[in-house]
């Protein structure tokens, strides 16, 4: 076995590996460019290594620079994780030609199946189900909307070399198509140093389901259920999943032994993923195979009990499956949550910063990593797992040059029902501040109806929230739960508060017992009972609650029971109540007097200021490109700026008619959020 290990990547990925590797005994090197020299994986890491400026491309995919941390560490083998130089043949040979061993496949079955034009054109001969598409090179924008009409609206244009979403755009119309084209271009040149293009056939109503398969050198290969990854946006994942609600037996085996067939059939030894679309009538089609770690792993350690990273580690070093496919069992349920530092109030843009507060829910029996596998039979009947895959940590900074990926959080349960629940839980005790973030989206979709049945496509962000996310507006008897809580937690306040002022030497007969809460929209009338276990409140109408829980002021996160069901809030005074959040919801709470809600029914709402005349970033980036000048009339729809951040490109839009009359910046400019690109008459 290696002695020692560095890893090729940064984040959560490289905190990940170091996991498995500490555990073998493995000694292991960090790499970091200038923007991580503070970086978790770094504090983590045996020994860590400079290897130049922020850009991933002056530091993290250099093979040279690379080379040199490799040489300089003297380690015998380097695991790349996901993205970067992970799915880079000149890398591995690189690697080869150094006597250092690449843990991930071969240079060969990189090369076949990590091009997806070559993939797919393998597959076909291999007669796996392929979705219709061109697989030729596409020279120019005009060829590519030819090909589109060939192929038939709506068509995905998709970088040959790419992954993680980066370098995809659906077509829906020549324009669409032109402009997809060039983005996807440059995206995939940005992310990959690759810009070719393919077109295939957008299917639509999909689910995107993977099988994850782990190969070795001696011919052995067995595939560990599959992965339901079907909420995506923009191409990305946000929410996992093992097993698929969908899937039955049979569709599963057969797409196991397909994706096992497949890697077989290039010599692929490691592990790796074959994703596959999968239409309503569980027809499945093969789309592209990812010859490296995946980022949703953790859902198939979680029902599996396998740590996939010593598998890679230990089928580099020459060794034998452990497992055949008859050992192979899924027990219970795994979810994971993407955690993504960007503003889901803001069309999930960027958002780069420090976490000023980042307080993850207490990791609880999370599987092999934990327990070495077989976790699962010691977990007493009806518990549940939390596991938290992080590369950050509080005070730490989110940087603009990295993708925005914050933490995987994930839950296991017996069954789907309990893991959500988990999750639910999980996320609304998981405290982030400092940036934006999508912990609120997150446990938007935890309790929407469409993913609780199970019947979510690709397309689910995209129908559910067609406007953008904005929050959302608790049903009638969770608005009381909280309502009832915050007047329980404001008594405890003015308990404090009485006894800082010394004002009073039998505080509790000066308290008052009735107070109006208003809370998004709704106004309650309600009297407290308080008693050494806890408060009872009788709202004007007959409901009685019950409120238990040892929250203190100034303590940001309240535990609390309503009815002896647990309700956990994020909490934060303001004037007159408190800002609470919890399931999605975000809620400015106000506990008033009586005679106080009179009062404040007086006052008068302050305006916002007019903006409407001016294009504001909307994120921090830098601005690759404008598309109209001072002077130009320009059209609903059209394209005005384009900003890049985190790796991805974002196109701003004229929302209505009108002119150009200043433009603000140029191209190559470093924004901030709302940083003023022009101004409109």
């Amino acid at each position: 076995m290696f002695k020692k290990l560095l890893i090729a990547n940064r984040g959560e990925i490289a905190c990940r590996v170091i996991k498995s590797a500490r555990k073998m005994g493995i000694a292991t090197v960090a790499i970091y460019s200038d923007a991580d020299s503070k970086s978790l994986h770094v504090q983590m890491a045996d020994e860590a290594i400079h290897i130049g400026p922020p850009p991933a491309n002056q530091s993290y995919i250099l093979i040279d620079k690379v080379m040199d941390a490799v040489k300089t560490s003297g380690a015998q083998a380097v695991h790349p994780g996901y993205g970067f130089l992970s799915e880079n043949s000149k890398f591995a040979e690189a690697l080869e030609a150094a006597g250092v061993v690449f843990v991930g496949p071969p240079v060969g079955a990189i090369e076949k199946m990590g091009d997806k034009i070559t993939s797919k054109k393998i597959a076909q001969n291999a007669g796996v189900n392929t979705v219709p598409g061109y697989m030729g090179l596409i020279k120019d924008a005009d060829e590519a909307v030819k090909i589109s009409h060939e192929v038939g609206y709506p068509v995905m244009l998709k970088a040959s070399a790419g992954g993680g979403g980066k370098g995809m755009r659906i077509a829906w119309n020549d324009e669409e198509a032109r402009e997809g084209y060039q983005s996807s271009k440059n995206e995939a040149a940005n992310s990959f140093g690759d810009d070719r293009i393919f077109i295939e056939k957008y299917v639509t109503q999909p689910r995107h389901i993977e099988i994850q398969v782990l190969c070795d050198v001696h011919g052995n290969g067995v595939y560990l259920g599959e992965r339901e990854c079907s909420i995506q946006r923009r191409n990305q994942k946000v929410v996992e999943e093992a097993p698929s609600p969908f899937l039955d037996e049979a569709t599963r085996c057969a797409m196991g032994e397909q994706a096992v067939a497949l890697a077989q059939a290039v010599g692929y030894a490691s592990a790796g993923t074959v994703e596959f679309i999968v239409d309503g009538t569980k027809n499945f089609y093969f789309l592209e195979m990812n010859t490296r770690l995946q980022v949703e792993h953790p859902v198939t350690e979680l029902v599996t009990g396998v740590d996939l990273v010593e598998q890679m580690i230990r089928v580099a070093a020459g060794e034998p499956l452990s497992i055949a496919q008859e050992n192979v069992s899924l027990s219970g349920w795994a979810i994971e949550n993407r955690l993504y530092a960007e503003d889901p109030y803001r069309g999930f843009l960027p958002s780069i910063g420090r976490l000023t507060r980042y307080r993850p829910p207490i990791e609880v029996a999370a599987g092999p990593l934990l327990d070495a596998g077989k976790w699962q039979s010691d977990v007493a009947e009806g518990a549940t797992a939390v596991r938290n895959d992080t590369g950050v940590y509080e005070g730490g900074e989110i940087s603009m040059y990295y993708d925005p990926m914050i933490a995987k959080l994930c839950t296991w349960g017996p069954d789907r029902a309990t893991a959500i629940e988990a999750m639910r839980v999980a996320l609304d005790s998981f405290e982030v501040e400092g940036i934006g973030h999508n912990l609120p989206f997150l446990s938007a979709v935890m309790d929407h109806p469409i993913f609780i049945k199970g019947e979510m496509t690709t397309a689910f962000i995209a129908e559910e929230y067609p406007d953008g996310f904005e929050g959302v507006r608790l049903p009638g008897s969770e608005l009381q739960r909280v309502a009832a809580t915050c007047a329980a937690m404001h008594r405890v306040s003015e308990i404090r508060r009485t006894r800082i002022s010394g004002r009073m030497s039998n505080h509790e007969r000066k308290i008052g017992t009735n107070w109006n809460v208003s809370v998004q929209g709704e106004s309650y009338n309600l009297t407290t009972e308080a008693d050494h276990d806890g408060t009872t409140v009788l709202f004007d109408g007959g409901i009685k609650l019950r409120v238990a829980g040892d929250w203190k002021p100034g303590e940001s996160l309240a535990v609390m029971s309503v009815d002896c069901s647990p309700l956990i809030l994020k909490v934060n005074k303001i004037s007159g109540g408190f800002r609470i959040r919890t399931r999605g919801a975000d809620l400015k709470v106000h506990v008033r007097t009586l005679r106080q809600s009179e009062l404040a029914q007086l006052m008068l709402e302050k305006n916002s200021p007019d903006m409407s005349k001016m294009l504001l970033c909307p994120m921090p980036g830098l601005l690759v490109k404008l598309d109209v000048s001072e002077g130009e009339e320009i059209q609903e729809g059209q394209a005005l700026c384009t900003i890049e951040a985190m790796k991805m490109e974002n196109i701003l839009r004229a929302e209505k008619r009108g002119s150009v009359s200043k433009i603000n910046v140029g191209a190559g400019d470093s924004l901030s959020v709302d940083d003023v690109i022009m101004e409109f008459e």
